[in-house]
């Protein structure tokens, strides 16, 4: 039997309780909880970018064998406000595939354009894009379609599921939305008062 891709042991960041839980190849884990209970600093502490403890595996293997620019390349976080420091699009990333520009309404035009000039949707559509370029095995999405409407908030959707069936990506989706944790997963977490607590999503139907 395959080991789970994605494996937390005891992992402890800052304010929770250690965290035990398992993601297999194509799954996906909604997470949601009250504000500062802690979601994106799990997220954070997954990716390996605030202090923690325990252990995480991927695919079997201990985080502690990658070096952290490999670690973060498989297990990728898009946060909620994604961070531009170059002054033009196109010098974020190596690759900007046109296919994900265009299915999330960009020309490729886009790769022009000074950061400075973004909106917020904007910001999250191609921090998304950036991502899904580097491949990871692993997604970590904090909040991704916070700041988009209806049409931009499916088209993201639709990508993601594209990605994770071609990838077998595992998924950590933080996410406010009732409806949509139930569109883009079979279970949820909740993060509160320090802990966390897993429930099969079609159990929790009305």
């Amino acid at each position: 039997m395959s080991p789970p891709r994605l494996q937390l042991l005891d992992l402890r960041p800052a304010r929770l309780q250690p965290v035990n839980l398992s993601l297999a190849a194509g799954d996906t884990l909604a997470l949601h909880g009250p504000s500062g209970a802690g979601k994106s600093l799990l997220l954070r502490a997954i990716a390996d970018l605030d202090p923690n403890s325990g252990e995480v595996l991927l695919d079997g293997t201990p985080r502690s064998v990658f070096k952290p620019p490999e670690w973060r390349r498989a297990v990728m976080l898009v946060p909620a406000e994604s961070h531009w420091w170059h002054p033009t699009v196109r010098d974020h990333a190596d690759t900007w595939p046109a296919d994900l520009l265009h299915a999330l309404g960009f020309d490729t035009d886009v790769l022009a354009w000074e950061t400075r000039r973004l909106s917020s949707g904007e910001r999250q559509r191609l921090a998304l894009i950036r991502a899904l370029a580097r491949q990871p095995k692993v997604l970590l999405l904090d909040e991704v379609t916070a700041n988009l409407d209806n049409d931009n908030t499916a088209r993201v959707e639709q990508i993601i599921a594209a990605y994770q069936r071609a990838q077998q990506a595992a998924i950590l989706w933080v996410s406010h939305d009732p409806a949509q944790r139930r569109r883009v997963a079979r279970r949820e977490a909740e993060v509160r008062a320090g802990h966390v607590t897993e429930r099969d999503l079609a159990e929790a139907k009305p």
